[in-house]
């Protein structure tokens, strides 16, 4: 029974965290945007940069001021939408809480945020710095296993019916995005600085996203062997395999478990090995790549 209740005091925390996490990235991404590429008077892509762009119109062409935050919730409730028609309403709470929280966000941020270039950097600096920091908010929801939405979305829909790559489709579309800023009052310089942060927000993220994706093989030598692996197998999720060996010097038997999981999870495996077995012998070493079932997909 206690163990039981430690188990869902661990759940609670563990979500718990992941949203505090996915609250702080989308506060993160959305400083990025109002904080920087608001003021250089410019856009990208994404939802966010479409957003930008319909909110430019509508103060040019009719005096209508919306916020940036209010546009990008519209946008994606549209997409969602489109998505649960073709694709099924099968999306993650987390996605959706996603979305939220960053459309609150941005608004909270546009009203206290100056309007003006409150951090007296130039333009093309301001993008570069709105894009490591809005690349670093998106990567902390991705880690926990949130998006942002926005293009994502609109990536699985034409993935479903046409073999192109959610990274092909996602560049052409801010591509188109930043593109049609120049019909509502950007100027082309603006667009070529969208361009640059579209690609410093790309490389943060992937940096950010290949560090976290590394993993590590771990080798256990226990006598409580079957526990061990019990115990990755069933409290950690993770398969292990067990190898024959003998030592060198006694010349007894044993079994060696080996097990390859993420660098995150590895502090775990520990611990539960020297809870069933503090003497247990092992090494930790980093692989450069992981394929297969579990993991990701063969590349060839």
């Amino acid at each position: 029974m206690a163990t039981t209740l430690k188990k869902e005091r661990k759940t609670l925390a563990t979500h718990l965290k992941e949203y505090l996490l996915m609250t702080l990235g989308m506060c993160i991404y959305s400083f990025g945007w109002i904080g920087c590429v608001l003021p250089a008077k410019s856009t990208s892509g994404a939802a966010s940069g479409l957003a930008i762009v319909i909110s430019t119109a509508l103060q040019n062409t009719m005096g209508i001021d919306v916020k940036i935050g209010t546009i990008v919730l519209l946008i994606n409730v549209v997409l969602l939408i489109v998505a649960g028609l073709v694709l099924g309403w099968n999306f993650g709470i987390k996605t959706i809480y996603c979305i939220v929280a960053l459309s609150l966000s941005m608004n909270v941020w546009q009203d206290i945020l100056p309007a003006d270039d409150f951090l007296h950097i130039d333009r093309f600096l301001s993008m570069v710095v709105g894009g490591v920091i809005t690349g670093v908010g998106v990567a902390m929801a991705l880690m926990q296993g949130g998006s942002a939405g926005g293009t994502d979305i609109v990536a699985m829909i034409i993935n479903k019916f046409r073999s192109i790559s959610y990274g092909r489709v996602i560049f052409v579309l801010d591509l188109m995005i930043i593109a049609s800023s120049l019909l509502v009052g950007f100027t082309i310089d603006a667009a070529i600085y969208g361009y640059i942060m579209t690609l410093v927000f790309g490389y943060t993220v992937d940096m950010i996203l290949a560090g976290n994706k590394q993993s590590s093989q771990i080798f256990i030598i226990s006598p409580r062997y079957e526990e061990i692996t019990y115990a990755l197998n069933h409290s950690l999720k993770r398969g292990a395999t067990l190898i024959e060996g003998e030592g060198g010097y006694t010349h007894k038997h044993t079994k060696i478990v080996m097990v390859v999981c993420n660098n995150r999870e590895t502090p775990a495996v520990m611990d539960y090995v020297k809870q069933i077995d503090p003497n247990a012998f092992m090494t930790v070493a980093s692989v450069m790549g992981v394929y297969g079932q579990g993991f990701q997909p063969i590349k060839l």
